[in-house]
């Protein structure tokens, strides 16, 4: 069968393409971003993920990280089955995490910035005079009003 025209070109070699850039983004692009600062600077890529997260003594199973109890234990048995512990060679990563999610929880607002910009600018202009604001106004400041309640009044001090 006969090849479509323009197919049969020799392949040329680009000199203009740096070839350590084109690997370099291939690996990153291959490999997903960890999210997670402290888990991303202490990420070792020779390594597998079992081994990178036993270093920093996380889990990569949860069900084996912590095994259930059999329930029938026989009298003949004894504990020294157990599985050595892996030896957690970062131990700074679990630290960081513990202490980054001891952190109280960020409030986050439920309004859009223009909004909250808006009605403040209203009530600084107009006060609780919602009539003299304008009807749109009114209707806006009073459903959004106490939202903005912690925002509107002064911290005391």
């Amino acid at each position: 069968m006969p090849k479509a025209k323009g197919k049969t070109r020799r392949q040329k070699f680009g000199y203009n393409v740096n070839r350590k850039r084109l690997n370099r983004n291939a690996r990153r692009k291959a490999a997903p971003r960890i999210e997670c600062s402290h888990i991303r600077h202490a990420w070792d890529h020779a390594k597998s993920v079992r081994q990178n997260l036993a270093e920093m003594g996380l889990a990569m199973d949860p069900n084996k990280a912590v095994p259930l109890r059999k329930r029938k234990v026989k009298a003949m048995e004894v504990d020294g089955d157990e599985r050595p512990k892996e030896l957690v060679r970062k131990p700074y990563v679990l630290s960081d995490l513990e202490a980054e999610a001891s952190l109280p929880e960020k409030k986050g607002n439920t309004l859009s910035r223009d909004l909250i910009d808006y009605v403040r600018y209203m009530v600084e202009n107009h006060g609780e005079d919602y009539k003299q604001s304008g009807k749109p106004s009114l209707i806006l400041c009073r459903r959004i009003g106490w939202r903005l309640n912690d925002w509107l009044m002064p911290a005391p001090g």
